[in-house]
């Protein structure tokens, strides 16, 4: 499969309707799921003051203080990001799901970036492959 197709199909998957499961890579596997995974908590657990993750949102313009729902275990590689999303829910009860951007150099694994991939359920757009 080409470069351009496999970004296509994996963009789609993670925009696609409400409820349905992100899209997952079956060839990330063992010790690599692992350490993504680990590094999304620790960066989550890095930015939780008194019980609530703080995260500001740009696009929305306000600080929300999120408790954690739960972790995904869907994960994908766009660009040269490792992509793995969990939802939580903010201080007026909606759902926000947050994207984790996951880099590796050489052998340390480092989530670098959340983004607000949608808020109960309305999708927020964003491209994260290399040009």
């Amino acid at each position: 499969m080409n470069q351009a197709l496999k970004s296509l199909l994996v963009s789609a998957a993670f925009l696609s309707p409400a409820g349905t499961m992100a899209a997952d890579d079956p060839g990330i596997q063992g010790a690599l799921r692992e350490n993504i995974q680990q590094s999304m908590k620790q960066f989550i657990n890095a930015n939780t003051l008194d019980g609530a993750f703080h995260y500001y949102d740009a696009v929305g313009g306000k600080l929300l203080k999120l408790t954690l729902d739960e972790l995904h275990d869907g994960i994908v590689k766009k660009g040269a990001f490792y992509v793995s999303c969990a939802d939580f829910r903010d201080q007026n009860g909606r759902k926000i799901d947050i994207d984790f951007m996951v880099r590796q150099s050489a052998d340390i694994l480092k989530t670098t970036q959340a983004i607000v991939h949608a808020i109960d359920g309305k999708k927020r757009a964003y491209h994260l492959e290399e040009s």
